[in-house]
């Protein structure tokens, strides 16, 4: 057995045979018992504070939002079957409490449960114990007591415990759907507290005079692994004329090394952080859509965060901003409004920066024939049918394709292939951008597309010949045979351009 006490008195022990006590082996709170439960049952309570008729302190206050919960604890413990350490001896009127530390931001916290486990060591009756769960803001010796429920047989069962050595698990919870919840706030100390206090034993002895029974009441438990949090483990003695281990509230570190317990209770504690990490509130985009999110996502989008826990129903975000492109001075204005950049006849872009775009792109663009023409925009480059190359792009580095057009055999098949391929297979090329679909596609009464006036030869008049007729439907200047003339037939005269 290990040398682990609960308030107990030395003094007492040496003075037993003058007082008269009775300290028999085995009842000596100098003697905690190690002990192995193979039964170990679960009294589950989900109190709901709106009906609880029952003598409380508790402190209230909203929380419009929540994080996971949290389970904490210092035992190892699963808190099932196995070896553990019944800390007989432990007084009617004391309280077995466990503390934890956390992040100033998760404050306020919200009580969801705790849960302890009790044990009995050879039993001879069956025990009846009345006990008290109790919550701190801070430290049981310095912080502020939040809630407090003790058992009164009817809302709150009182802990009934078999004959024999069996433990069972108190476990206490607040029902999720009440009305009134339990809410922990930061005292200054970032800590909480949960304690059990034993009200009543079922065969209470004499403080630091006479122990508790053994063999007729239940006790809290530790663990066997070793004590790992000695400033979080907390016990709250009864006072007593020979009391040697103190008597009011103190945690296993301070306690004196006769009275200091080898493990951590098995207890642990159940709550949800008000934060749980880096808080959200409303970001206004550039769009003027809202988001909520947290500073740095907000920042990353090119927002304007409106504070932590704001909402967009909460705020009004402004007209939708974006970057504009000015034709007229060739520049991009940042962060200013549809009705800004308009005004000086520039292109708005929603949502966007100047880093985002370019507003006036230049590059190199293959033509149809397969040349490359430089430094020029986008628009004008598919004015004739040109692929851009892309912004900054110049001919120096850019092979354009060689042109394709239609391509025939001496069947009626037509394929689309550049001169060079086409003149290996021996067909009929029909000239840079021709294609298949073309009237004349394949016919070799027209050996030189685009020479309207029969020359042999590509250039200007055959130019002039089709704007001479431009919209004529009487078959002059139609270049492409479909009845009319119009800019299809340009572009067929400079796809032929050359001579023939």
């Amino acid at each position: 057995m290990s040398l682990q006490v609960r308030s107990v008195c030395l003094l007492s022990a040496l003075l037993a045979p003058v007082l008269g006590l009775n300290l028999a082996a085995g009842e000596s709170r100098l003697n905690p018992v190690d002990a192995r439960l193979d039964r170990i049952d679960v009294m589950s309570i989900e109190l709901r504070p709106s009906d609880a008729d029952l003598p409380v302190v508790v402190n209230r206050t909203s929380m419009d939002r929540s994080c996971p919960p949290e389970v904490l604890a210092h035992t190892d413990s699963d808190f099932g079957t196995g070896q553990y350490t019944v800390q007989a001896g432990f007084e009617q009127g004391e309280s077995a409490g466990v503390s934890f530390v956390m992040p100033p931001q998760a404050f306020p916290l919200k009580f969801e449960s705790a849960q302890i486990l009790f044990a009995t060591f050879n039993a001879t009756v069956q025990t009846t114990t009345e006990w008290s769960v109790l919550v701190y803001s801070g430290t049981p010796d310095n912080g502020s007591l939040v809630a407090q429920y003790s058992s009164d047989g009817q809302i709150l069962p009182h802990l009934v415990m078999p004959p024999g050595t069996t433990g069972t698990i108190i476990q206490f919870s607040i029902a999720a759907d009440d009305p009134e919840q339990i809410f922990i706030q930061d005292n200054g100390s970032q800590t909480f507290t949960v304690a059990f206090r034993i009200d009543s034993h079922h065969s209470p002895g004499n403080p630091c005079l006479e122990p508790p029974a053994e063999s007729q009441n239940a006790f809290p438990t530790t663990d066997i692994s070793g004590l790992a949090s000695p400033a979080g483990n907390w016990i709250e003695l009864v006072d007593g004329a020979f009391c040697i281990c103190g008597n009011t509230w103190s945690t296993f570190q301070a306690l004196p090394g006769i009275c200091t317990p080898s493990g951590d209770w098995v207890m642990n504690a159940t709550v949800t952080p008000f934060n749980c990490g880096e808080s959200e509130g409303a970001c206004c985009k550039l769009d003027g859509t809202c988001l909520e999110t947290t500073e740095l996502q907000c920042d990353a989008l090119s927002g304007v965060f409106q504070g932590e826990l704001t909402t967009c129903a909460d705020v009004d975000c402004p007209d939708p901003q974006g970057a504009c492109c000015v034709p007229s001075t060739g520049a991009c204005v940042d962060g200013v409004t549809e009705l800004q950049c308009t005004a000086f006849n520039g292109t708005f872009l929603i949502g966007n920066t100047c880093a985002d775009v370019v507003c006036f792109p230049e590059g190199a663009c293959c033509t149809l024939e397969g040349n490359c023409v430089p430094d020029v925009s986008p628009e004008a480059c598919a004015a004739f049918d040109g692929e851009f190359q892309g912004d900054g792009t110049s001919c120096d580095i850019i092979e354009c394709p060689a042109p394709e057009g239609w391509c025939c055999p001496d069947t009626a098949d037509c394929f689309e292939f550049d001169e060079e391929t086409c003149l290996l297979f021996g067909g009929l090329w029909g000239g840079p951008g021709s294609n298949c679909s073309d009237v004349d596609a394949c016919d070799p009464s027209d050996p030189c597309p685009g020479d309207l006036d029969g020359d042999g030869v590509v250039d200007v008049d055959d130019v002039l010949e089709v704007l001479s007729s431009y919209g004529n439907t009487d078959g002059s200047g139609d270049a492409d045979g479909d009845g009319d003339s119009d800019v299809d037939d340009v572009l067929k005269v400079i796809n032929g351009w050359g001579p023939c």
